[in-house]
């Protein structure tokens, strides 16, 4: 089981600072999260030429060898109350109650899909700046087709998103700040991916603001 880390504010440590407040205030954050946050490497992001969405591989490339490419694979799991077309791996309609802004979106496969969108949380464009550029192709297939670091989300939220980190975007949708960060920690661990001090501050202040589920 992973243990969670109660963070009382503390004054010597600048991202726990406490807004003036005549009450105290804690966050709650899981210990392997704030493992993970303490070691991500900070550095300036780069800017390697040549970055196009195909040196990720194909776009929804069936990683898991599944037989089900990976964005009917990621409806599947988001959507509620979903339907197939026919036997195979095609989502042909469902509920999506997207993370990014509370809201419910009807989802049909055709002319409207898009209003739900596979978003990236760690952007591509992102990884590729913070260290992706160097790998080798088949690791940036599996980080493109990596579960983790992919959500159903509502289309024009994703958008607005673009390639931006979390210094520059959040989810509007204040409460899943804090899951959107740690899902951003989790994938940028697992990948030894950079931050940028600006990003890290971003990502430290939303954790500040973590509170237990119960």
């Amino acid at each position: 089981m992973v243990g969670t880390l109660v963070v009382v504010w503390e004054p010597h440590i600048p991202w726990m600072r406490p807004q003036r407040s005549s009450t105290s205030r804690s966050a709650v954050v899981p210990e392997e999260i704030a493992t993970q946050m303490a070691g991500l490497r900070v550095g300036v992001k780069e800017n390697p030429p040549g970055y196009r969405r195909e040196l990720f591989g194909p776009a929804w490339f069936d990683e898991d060898r599944n037989g089900c490419d990976t964005r009917n694979d990621i409806l599947r799991r988001d959507l509620v109350e979903s339907s197939m077309k026919g036997e195979g791996c095609l989502v042909a309609s469902g509920t999506l109650h997207d993370p990014y802004t509370g809201r419910d979106i009807d989802f049909s496969a055709g002319k409207e899909s898009r209003r739900v969108q596979i978003d990236h949380v760690v952007a591509l464009a992102d990884a590729w700046a913070s260290g992706a550029s160097r790998w080798t192709s088949g690791r940036r297939r599996a980080f493109a087709n990596d579960p983790e670091n992919l959500l159903a989300v509502d289309g024009p939220t994703n958008e607005a998103k673009g390639a931006n980190d979390a210094s520059a975007w959040l989810p509007p949708r204040e409460e899943y700040r804090c899951a959107y960060v740690v899902r951003q920690i989790r994938v940028k661990a697992r990948y030894n991916l950079t931050v940028t001090a600006p990003e890290r501050t971003a990502m430290l202040n939303v954790l500040a603001t973590c509170r237990s589920p119960a």
